[in-house]
């Protein structure tokens, strides 16, 4: 008995859609392949880490210099996207490539990667209104958020897509946070341009947004829920 129950346990660890994939197909191209994906998420992930270190200091002095909430809102959402970049590479490393719990972990580690970005957003908005800091444009601040606007939507989409396929709403979620990179990078360039005719409210408002659409993929996340971020 003990070795069936090694058996079924080590069976359990293994993700759904690599089991599913390898028991209709009779073979193990299948499970090959999802670890081929599983590689490949890795890498993005590891590619994507190396990007944000830099973006997130660049984004944070702009934002400093511009006195730009949004901006510094987006830098510090680039080091939470850092984070959850580096919990996919934990993911994906040795053994826990093939661990449900390890998937599990790391989606729920995600969600609150997530969730630590909207309380700053929320208290920083609400100061800087305050003390009456209105954004300035920068060529510092629009070079970064121009070339994340570019990159981040390639990387996000790649990498929902490969979170559908793996089953994995870690994967799933990370590349969801690169795309609201890509959105917010967006809001930011529109807001310090529009600042120059009088429309100061746009970089708050973007910064709010932010904070909740940041709470509501957390929720996805938490939940482990592939299909509400991939399709």
């Amino acid at each position: 008995m003990a070795p069936d129950r090694h058996v079924h346990a080590h069976s359990a660890a293994i993700p759904v859609a690599e089991r599913r994939a390898a028991t209709h197909s009779g073979d193990a191209a299948p499970a090959e392949a999802w670890l081929r994906d599983a590689r490949r998420a890795r890498t993005l992930s590891l590619l994507t880490l190396g990007w944000l270190g830099v973006e997130s200091v660049l984004a944070l002095a702009a934002g400093l210099g511009a006195h730009s909430v949004a901006l510094i809102g987006w830098g510090l959402s680039a080091m939470v996207e850092a984070l959850a970049s580096l919990i996919v590479v934990w993911r994906f490393t040795g053994s826990r490539t093939r661990s449900a719990v390890s998937e599990r972990t790391a989606s729920r580690a995600v969600a609150v990667s997530f969730w630590l970005l909207a309380p700053y957003l929320a208290l920083h908005v609400a100061h800087d209104l305050d003390a009456g800091h209105r954004a300035e444009p920068t060529v510092l601040g629009m070079a970064v958020t121009t070339i994340s606007l570019i990159s981040m939507p390639l990387l996000g989409v790649a990498k929902r897509r490969l979170g559908a396929r793996l089953g994995s709403p870690s994967t799933a979620g990370e590349g969801t946070q690169n795309l609201l990179c890509a959105v917010m990078a967006g809001g930011v360039l529109a807001g310090l341009g529009l600042n120059t005719i009088g429309w100061w409210w746009v970089d708050p408002a973007v910064a709010v947004a932010l904070a909740a659409v940041a709470v509501r993929e957390g929720v996805k996340a938490w939940r482990g829920d592939v299909s509400a971020c991939c399709h």
